[in-house]
């Protein structure tokens, strides 16, 4: 996995802990939005993006996050202590929407964020500062990125990278790739139209 682009979003000075938003670009292919940089007990910290969890009103079924106290449907006195609980003791309110699999991708991602964040916050003391983190991304139809570069460069990866051990099915493999036939320069300027 390689980053190759990380996005910052300062926040107000006067937000305590959260200190930015950030996006994070791999591989040039996938993008993930809202991770969170966050002042922790023990120095900065990078949030994934997350939602919030939700049961259901034993009355009637509706919906509710885990911190109401009533329900939005019908109105009745929900269990305040309906959320399952941390080893340590904390409510587990939201879940996760995207995140790393293991230690060493966590850490990759984590050093990644924290540099850019000390470099935006450079950045912003600078005179003509303007944040990019809302600017558009990539114009789709005019990325010179195709299926086969993607399967080449994945099957290149693949060839350099030392086997690892995770689970048949979890991961891409360009060997993986269906066939797909080349299409002819006037196909191609054809489906851009």
């Amino acid at each position: 996995m390689v980053i190759t682009e990380v996005r910052i979003k300062l926040c107000e000075e006067n937000n305590e802990r959260l200190l930015a938003f950030c996006s994070v670009t791999l591989d040039n292919a996938f993008v993930i939005r809202d991770l969170k940089i966050i002042e922790g007990t023990k120095g900065l910290f990078v949030a994934m993006p997350s939602r919030k969890l939700a049961d259901r009103c034993p009355k009637c079924g509706g919906k509710n996050h885990l911190r109401a106290r009533y329900c939005n449907n019908c109105g009745a006195r929900l269990d305040e202590n309906r959320a399952v609980r941390q080893s340590d003791g904390r409510a587990k309110l939201h879940a996760d929407i995207a995140h790393p699999i293991h230690a060493a991708a966590r850490e990759q991602i984590h050093n990644a964020v924290i540099q850019a964040y000390y470099e935006e916050k450079e950045k912003a003391r600078q005179p003509g500062y303007v944040c990019t983190y809302d600017m558009d991304d990539y114009d789709y139809e005019d990325t010179p990125v195709t299926y086969t570069s993607v399967a080449a460069e994945m099957a290149r990866t693949v060839q350099t990278h030392p086997a690892h051990s995770a689970a048949k099915g979890t991961h891409f493999h360009s060997s993986s790739l269906p066939a797909r036939p080349a299409a002819s320069t006037e196909e191609n300027s054809s489906a851009r139209s």
